[in-house]
């Protein structure tokens, strides 16, 4: 059963619950210990849970906060691509933990993009090319205690902004 807080008016299409069970199975993921529990058709709404297990626990019996960190590693980036389409390029940048509270029980994060983020993006890319975003989510336990908050920095350019600038870095390497 999910916590009142991860309910949501979004829906889950079948193409986005192919691609949560893809992902869940994915073996990079997998061993995070983590589990998506839901995607959004629209992809602007990811959750996802993090038990404690014989794979997530630490030396003292706590969730590991590596577990917490890489559970929690792609999803913005993989969100903006599917929202924003081949047209764009984004990475992950940088990402940071701090830990809150040790975690002996079930964590639970949720990942949101709103339009007026969507279109703030659109507009920097349409203006400069590129742009940077930094995105924060919390663990939470079921009674919305935070074990840890997390930041990353996505970048996101315009594809033939970017490729431009890709050649253009390579092109000036050779020429020494």
């Amino acid at each position: 059963m999910t916590p009142s807080f991860l309910q949501t008016t979004r829906k889950e299409s079948v193409k986005s619950w192919r691609f949560r069970t893809l992902m869940n199975w994915y073996p990079m993921y997998f061993g995070t210990g983590g589990k998506i529990l839901f995607w959004s058709g629209d992809s602007q709404e990811v959750h996802l849970r993090l038990r404690r297990n014989i794979w997530t626990y630490n030396y003292v019996g706590t969730i590991f906060g590596g577990s917490m960190f890489s559970a929690s590693d792609p999803f913005y980036m993989l969100m903006l691509l599917r929202i924003l389409g081949n047209a764009y390029v984004v990475w992950d940048k940088a990402g940071s933990i701090r830990f809150r509270k040790p975690a002996r029980q079930t964590l639970y994060t949720r990942y949101l993009l709103t339009d007026d983020e969507l279109d703030s993006i659109r507009q920097d890319v349409a203006a400069s090319g590129q742009t940077e975003r930094t995105f924060r989510l919390q663990w939470v336990d079921a009674n919305e205690v935070v074990h840890a908050e997390i930041e990353r920095l996505c970048y996101i350019a315009d594809k033939a902004y970017y490729e431009h600038r890709k050649n253009d870095r390579q092109h000036s390497r050779f020429q020494r």
